[in-house]
Order: structure tokens, then C-alpha cells, then sequence
């Protein structure tokens, strides 16, 4: 359970990569669920399917939550996290563009306190970078790289005191892998320690409108 698969397509327009998602549901950390930048205004059937499917196939759901870098107001990001959980039935929660700052520390304490008092069993954050140190100890999983191979390659350094957490704790979203440096992007994150990973071919503007070939036989 080494794969975070944020899988940002609809299901009516790519059910072949949905479906093969829901075959391989148990080896994934954990599915974003991002029907429309968050839960979009009313349910999604065809979420709704997958989500369900998803679920009794073993996956932990995420809800997609954006904070714009702790520009967007408290109530409203806890209230997508309400619809996500009814609607959707999700146990957890993926936020997005996350504040890397220590001035925005506390309020991201605040938003992450809401979540779990809203029944948020898991709390992923999304800085993208390393962020100041405080923020790993709100979250279960914190995404501290998402960028192109290209950058994860030639300029990825990590600060001293990530050692003092559990690989665990860390995530690596990298794009724009070539497919046969798939496995070997995934040994990359747990070198750099990152137990979990999502590797992906795609490359922007939307880069996770494709599936990991990690999740379907090559090496998790």
C-alpha cells in the first residue's frame, strides 16, 4: 500500500482506467476523489459508482479539497469535506496547494482540527515542497515533492529533519516519468524517504489524467 493515486479524468470518459483502478484498489495508499475541483455542487453518479466501487474494493477515499495557499475559508473547505463524506462516502481527506509557511501553520491547524472533529480519518497535505516543520505533525501523509522527473532528478534536496519521521509520513507525486523509469521513480522516493509515491507518464496541464503503471504490475 505504497501508491497515492490522485486520478483527475471522469469516469464516464475513461471507465477502462477507472475500472483498472478498482481491480488494483488494494495495493493504493489511498484514491483522490475530485469530481469537480472538490464535490462540485450536487452528487456525481458516476462518482458515486466508482466511489462505491472503490470502497468495496478496499480503497481508502480521499476527498479533494483546495486551500489555495491558505486563501479560501475555513467553513467552506469543511464544508466540501461534509458533502465529499455524504456524498461520496469518503474517510478521508486530500488537501491541496497547502500552505508551506510557518505563518500559515496555525491556521492550518485549525483547518485540519475541523476535518478530524468532522470524523476525517486521514488528513493528507499537499504543500508540494518541503514545507516549514510543524505541518508533518498535523497529517498523516504529507506530499513534500510534486513536479516533473526532470526536477526530481536533477534538483530535489530534502531538509535534516524529515529523518526524524517515518518514511511513512512522506509522499513524492512525480510526472512526466518515462515509462520504464517507472519502477525505478518509486525506489527514487523510498531512497529519499518517501514510502509512498505516485508516479505518473503524464505530463501538464493535467498530468493525472492517467493511471501509474506502478498500480498495474510493474513494481509498487
Amino acid at each position: 500500500m505504497t501508491l497515492l493515486v490522485p486520478l483527475y479524468v471522469h469516469p464516464a470518459e475513461e471507465p477502462g482506467l477507472w475500472h483498472r483502478l478498482i481491480t488494483d484498489a488494494a495495493g493504493t495508499y489511498g484514491v483522490v476523489l475530485n469530481p469537480a475541483d472538490g464535490p462540485g455542487t450536487r452528487p456525481d453518479p458516476a462518482f458515486t459508482a466508482a466511489a462505491a466501487a472503490l470502497r468495496a474494493a478496499g480503497a481508502r477515499l480521499l476527498g479533494y479539497v483546495d486551500t489555495d495557499y491558505g486563501a479560501r475559508n475555513r467553513t467552506q473547505m469543511v464544508d466540501e469535506m461534509r458533502r465529499h463524506q455524504e456524498w461520496y462516502d469518503a474517510d478521508g481527506c486530500f488537501l491541496d496547494r497547502v500552505t508551506a509557511t510557518p505563518e500559515g501553520l496555525g491556521e492550518c491547524r485549525r483547518l485540519v482540527r475541523s476535518l478530524r472533529r468532522l470524523g476525517a480519518a486521514t488528513v493528507v497535505l499537499n504543500p508540494g515542497v518541503h514545507p516549514a516543520a510543524g505541518y508533518v505533525r498535523l497529517a498523516d501523509l504529507t506530499v513534500t515533492f510534486e513536479g516533473h522527473w526532470s526536477t526530481y532528478v536533477s534538483a530535489f534536496t530534502r531538509p535534516a529533519w524529515t529523518a526524524r519521521h517515518p518514511p511513512e509520513r512522506f509522499c513524492h507525486l512525480v510526472y512526466g516519468v518515462p515509462e520504464a523509469l517507472i519502477p525505478l521513480a518509486v525506489r527514487t522516493a523510498r531512497e529519499r524517504g518517501a514510502a509512498v509515491s505516485g508516479p505518473v507518464t503524464g505530463e501538464p496541464p493535467n498530468p493525472w489524467n492517467k493511471l501509474t503503471p506502478a498500480l498495474t504490475g510493474m513494481e509498487r
